[in-house]
């Protein structure tokens, strides 16, 4: 306010004024305790921060709690470009993690720096990364992992870099392995500029640029698996076949009402349909080449189970009988194999009322064989051979698995006892590895388990793998 020369300025505006300048001054003097300070933003322990800044000594990872607002790295000096120019855009758009302690980068190390499109972590000694190390990194074009540790590089590291035109892999101790097959790959592609990186094992071919490797310096076998064909229908479970040197699958569909069976198209490479049998509540189609004959079990929930015949002056499936059913209610499983010449199939039942079933081919058909099981609720049943004996091993969800063994002199199979002391078993299955025989045994609320054949009617637990919520365990070999 300005007072104009000669004119007083009434009382009362006077005390007013020096009233705001004291409290102005008073605000000035106040002790640095009196005051309450801006609030910081979070910040880890091993780094100092500010408004705009946050610097980090020896941290051993990239640090998680830091402002969202922080979009680069330099060094562990990071920093969150609010300003408009200059160094804050370089700020943006730079990371730079060089001559750390850093030993591993996990999944999502850089979570939220969207906008970073030069990324340079060098000289440290990392030694191994995350398949989803640089997932959300959708703007860089530069990286550089050049003088770590690394060994190895997990398949399809580089996925997530949509847009990444240089790496820079020098200085590494790269193992030209069966892991570091998929960079051969990856490195045909035109769309990324990669100095040139040696390998350093094996001997062979130590000093050998990677880029000029072949994949078929590559002796050996992966697997990995990739989808081939999506069928676009859900089905409860698929058995294949062969039947006249032609490959099939047989699918259980009770949302469709239907077996369906498919064909493999060696021409095109993929399953085409072939046909079709009604099946209103199918649980399982269970196909049976005996005899240069088709058939296919239909196990049905409701409605009786039938048998079909594959009719090759129509090219159709015809049925040909009902399975009895007042043995079978509630059909679960279906299990075929040869005995002595003879082909049987084995249905487990899974209601209170019925009973698992054997059931014997004859010239017009399937006869019922032996009752084996009744009122247990079984879930599952698996044939096997050991020390040339045929054997079934029945589960239950009211006991552990029971192990029956055929006696020739009856042609019936005889209760042997019971699989350890295992319960809620789902499914049973069983491999051989090096002349030994195992079963797997799927259970739903506790540890499924692998066990071993020792002779004298009895298998052993060999290992216990934990699958909350399991209902199948598939052993097979690549």
């Amino acid at each position: 306010m300005e007072l104009q020369r000669g004119r007083k300025m009434p009382r009362g505006q006077l005390s007013a004024l020096l009233l705001l300048l004291f409290l102005t001054l008073a605000c000035f003097w106040l002790p640095a305790e009196g005051r309450r300070p801006p609030r910081p933003p979070p910040c880890p322990p091993s780094c100092s921060c500010t408004r705009d800044t946050a610097f980090c000594v020896d941290s051993k990872a990239v640090p998680r709690n830091l402002p969202p607002e922080v979009i680069s790295l330099d060094k562990l000096f990071l920093c969150a470009a609010w300003g408009t120019g200059g160094y804050g855009q370089m700020c943006g758009r730079v990371g730079l993690l060089n001559s750390n302690k850093f030993t591993l980068l996990g999944d999502n190390s850089f979570a939220g720096l969207s906008h970073l499109q030069y990324l340079f972590i060098e000289n440290n000694d990392i030694q191994a990364l995350s398949k989803d190390t640089f997932r959300g990194l959708k703007s860089l074009t530069h990286l550089s992992l050049a003088n770590n540790n690394l060994q190895t590089l997990p398949r399809d590291l580089f996925k997530p870099l949509d847009i990444l035109s240089d790496l820079d892999l020098r200085g590494n101790s790269l193992a030209c392995d069966c892991k570091i097959k998929w960079l051969v790959e990856w490195l045909e592609s035109p769309n990324t500029t990669v100095p040139a990186t040696f390998c350093s094992s094996p001997g062979q071919l130590e000093g050998t640029r990677i880029w000029d490797l072949a994949l078929g310096d590559f002796q050996c076998i992966t697997t990995d698996f990739v989808v081939h064909q999506v069928l676009p229908f859900q089905s409860v479970s698929a058995e294949p076949f062969t039947y006249a040197s032609d490959l099939y699958v047989a699918l259980a569909q009770p949302g469709a009402s239907s077996c369906t069976i498919l064909k493999w198209d060696y021409v095109e490479r993929k399953l085409r349909d072939f046909d079709r049998i009604p099946a209103h509540s199918a649980v399982h189609c269970k196909p049976i080449v005996a005899q240069e004959q088709l058939y296919v079990v239909v196990a049905q929930l409701f409605g009786g189970s039938y048998i079909y015949r594959w009719d090759t002056a129509v090219d159709k499936f015809i049925k040909i009988q009902d399975i009895d059913s007042q043995r079978t209610r509630k059909p679960n499983d279906v299990e075929a194999f040869q005995i002595d010449g003879d082909w049987y199939f084995v249905i487990a039942d899974s209601s209170k009322a019925g009973s698992t079933s054997l059931y014997r081919l004859s010239q017009n058909g399937f006869y019922s064989h032996q009752a084996l099981h009744p009122w247990h609720r079984d879930t599952d049943v698996e044939y096997v051979e050991n020390e040339g004996k045929p054997r079934l091993i029945i589960s239950s969800s009211s006991q552990a698995p029971l192990l029956y063994q055929w006696n020739r002199a009856q042609k019936q199979f005889v209760a042997q006892g019971e699989v350890g002391d295992t319960l809620d078993v789902q499914m049973v299955k069983h491999f051989r590895a090096k002349r030994e025989q195992f079963l797997c045994l799927s259970r739903y609320i506790g540890d499924s388990k692998v066990l071993r054949w020792e002779g004298q009617q009895r298998f052993v637990e060999v290992q216990a793998l934990p699958s909350r919520g399991s209902m199948v365990m598939q052993p097979f070999a690549v």
